[in-house]
């Protein structure tokens, strides 16, 4: 199919066309000839954009600033319109070669996760993690963690995330705890402030202290004892009167609801 007769090179493209036949290979003179063509169509700057990245396919520079444009066309069309899939097929392409560009994957996790595709979202999550280093995985775990806590997302697919992302980092395991109990999951939730506070080298990175921890988990267990099974409710909270002895009523109380 030949291209419209206004995204032909024009007079004034000359110039830099005569530059590009000498130098097909320069990145200072494709990023000259863009710049020089700011406000022209997209259209027009996406051939010249494909024709840059046949001769310099390995540019970072020119794959962000594609990608950019590209997503600056897209962000205010519906989830189902074409121009969505061919922004994913560009990433794509530029993961070919930018696979260990963390900046690419965030770029597109991001827009993916604001689009909700729940299933390729985590896919693509999930391919991030295996091909970056694991200097890198820091960058992607945290729009991870956003993405599976999002409503809408299956409860078994955050506790998986949630759970790998332990195995990394443990020092998180109170915003776990946090989704746990915001979920109802009132099992899981005892058993880890449990495994918290029998942690002695546990430091909490929220700045809670273990007096605070202890009434969360008595609080827990009483609200919620149908829901809790296997751990010892009554050693638990007598452990606590022992410990701190200023929350010896609260702590009675609770023992005896």
């Amino acid at each position: 199919m030949s291209l419209p007769k206004e995204l032909y090179p024009s007079q004034d493209d000359l110039l830099y066309e005569e530059e590009l036949l000498r130098n097909s290979f320069s990145l200072k003179f494709w990023w000259r000839y863009l710049i020089a063509r700011l406000d022209a169509p997209f259209k027009k700057r996406f051939i010249i954009y494909e024709r840059t990245l046949k001769a310099l396919l390995g540019s970072y520079k020119l794959w962000h600033a594609y990608l950019r444009e590209h997503l600056e066309i897209v962000q205010n069309l519906p989830v189902t319109h074409p121009q969505n899939e061919n922004l994913y097929n560009t990433f794509e392409r530029a993961l070919v070669t930018m696979h260990k560009m963390p900046r690419i994957w965030i770029m597109y996790l991001l827009t993916l996760t604001q689009q909700k595709l729940i299933c390729k979202t985590r896919r693509t999550f999930d391919r991030a993690l295996c091909v970056l280093p694991v200097t890198r995985h820091d960058r992607i775990w945290e729009p991870y963690l956003v993405f599976v806590s999002q409503r809408g997302i299956p409860i078994e697919t955050s506790l998986r995330v949630y759970r790998r992302y332990l195995k990394y980092d443990l020092s998180h395991i109170e915003d776990f705890i946090e989704f746990l109990v915001n979920s109802s999951l009132w099992q899981e939730a005892a058993e880890r402030l449990a495994s918290v506070l029998n942690d002695d080298q546990f430091y909490s990175i929220k700045g809670k202290t273990k007096h605070r921890l202890w009434l969360e988990l008595c609080d827990l267990l009483t609200t919620h004892a149908t829901e809790v099974s296997g751990l010892n409710v009554d050693a638990i909270i007598r452990g606590g009167i022992r410990k701190f002895t200023e929350e010896v009523g609260r702590l009675w109380t609770s023992l005896t609801s």
